[in-house]
């Protein structure tokens, strides 16, 4: 098993507008991305760092403070880049880490899975082509 990197940070906001304006006008990431998810009055915003690593920001009707995992404020999990997702999951399982079904994310087509941690922190393993 080789981790390749760390894909993206996700973190969901109490306040979008104001989250929005400091990752973007005060960091200076770059938008990649912004769509509104009507179904979960949602925005999912996509930004990228110098180096091409990304952070997405969510926002939620009202997320309550982080008592557990995921959907709430704060950090959302971190997500590590990987070549062959099949293999790294079957890798984790065989070493007794349960996995999440791979699902495909909607607006990019790749597919990902989540686990968790030996504190049950969110961590992801999102699959992308080799550098």
């Amino acid at each position: 098993m080789s981790l390749l990197g760390i894909h993206h940070v996700a973190v969901i906001a109490a306040d979008y507008a104001r989250s929005r304006d400091f990752y973007v006008r005060i960091l200076g990431l770059e938008v990649i991305a912004e769509n509104y998810r009507s179904e979960r009055d949602s925005w999912k915003l996509d930004l990228r760092l110098p180096d091409g690593s990304q952070l997405e920001l969510f926002s939620f009707p009202n997320p309550p403070a982080r008592p557990s995992r995921p959907e709430a404020r704060g950090l959302r999990h971190l997500a590590f880049r990987v070549a062959a997702l099949d293999e790294v999951v079957t890798h984790l399982q065989s070493e007794g880490v349960a996995c999440e079904p791979i699902r495909v994310d909607e607006f990019t087509g790749s597919r990902f899975t989540f686990f968790a941690d030996p504190d049950d922190l969110p961590l992801e393993l999102y699959e992308t082509p080799a550098r």
